[in-house]
């Protein structure tokens, strides 16, 4: 499960909230936990992960980073997880599984990284609206084709859409991502877009700017 650049930044686009406790569902090797501590120095962070390899992974990068005492990484599924929790959260962030009944490859763990098999967009939503608190935020990053489809049905579980940002590889190309924060009030909703490179094959500026606690390089 290799990092990628659009993952990050996603993780760099997640507010900073003063305090509070923090969910991130499908964590992966620990990656957004991770750039979320480093940016809210108050904040307690749930990392819930299914694969076991994936899962310890993130437990040892929890381990040797200097926000240990503040993550908590378990390894169950998001339904297991919730299934009798007594908490609610200030923040809910996710990379779900991107396709529904799409091509899959022949690799077991990765489909389950890649694909609503084991949660589907519904699930995650309803799943956000239960643990969330009443003035909190639910973020998402998704496939671009995806965004409507996912505002209706977020809309139906009455979480609401306040910011939504378009990301594109460069200007030559098409939105392929889409960044949606949603939340318990109905607010009128922003958008932003956002460019990786300049025609030129650089960074753009914004993206440097976002990124730019986080790479070592830019």
């Amino acid at each position: 499960m290799k990092v990628c650049t659009d993952a990050c930044l996603f993780g760099a686009l997640l507010p900073t909230i003063e305090k509070g406790n923090a969910l991130d569902i499908g964590a992966g090797t620990g990656l957004l936990s991770l750039m979320f501590a480093q940016k809210n120095s108050s904040c307690s962070i749930d990392s819930v992960e299914l694969d076991e390899a994936a899962c310890e992974q993130a437990a040892g990068n929890f381990h040797q980073s200097r926000w240990k005492n503040r993550l908590h990484i378990y390894q169950a599924s998001i339904q297991a997880y919730t299934s009798n929790l007594q908490k609610q959260y200030d923040i809910i962030f996710c990379n779900p599984p991107f396709f529904e009944n799409d091509l899959k490859s022949e690799n077991t763990k990765r489909n389950l990284a890649l694909h609503s098999t084991q949660l589907s967009l519904a699930q995650l939503i309803t799943i956000a609206k239960n643990f969330l608190a009443s003035k909190g935020l639910f973020c998402v990053l998704l496939p671009y084709s995806r965004n409507n489809y996912f505002e209706q049905l977020a809309k139906k579980e009455q979480l609401f859409l306040q910011k939504k940002i378009f990301i594109r590889q460069t200007p030559k190309h098409d939105f392929f991502r889409s960044v949606l924060f949603f939340g318990k009030n109905s607010i009128s909703s922003t958008e932003e877009e956002i460019t990786i490179k300049t025609g030129d094959g650089k960074y753009s500026l914004k993206f440097v700017q976002l990124l730019n606690d986080y790479y070592l390089y830019l």
